[in-house]
């Protein structure tokens, strides 16, 4: 079960950021998924930083927009 959790968790934050990238350039997910690849095997492995770097900037916004709840709107 710890497994599947981990691919899960690993799945949605790693693929959404080609998606979200693909969605605002306009380009397929798939294509930009190769690059990533391809590109990472050339310079081995600074692709790899910067999609982590992305995914992590991700994560962040979503925190930041949340709104938060003062203590008296229970």
């Amino acid at each position: 079960m710890p497994i599947q959790l981990f691919k899960t968790v690993i799945e949605k934050t790693a693929y959404g950021v080609c998606a979200k990238i693909g969605d605002k350039i306009g380009i397929s997910k798939k294509r930009i998924r190769l690059f990533f690849i391809y590109t990472s095997f050339l310079t081995l492995g600074s692709p790899i930083i910067i999609y982590m770097i992305l995914a992590f900037w991700m994560n962040m916004k979503n925190y930041v927009k949340e709104k938060r709840n003062a203590v008296w709107d229970l």
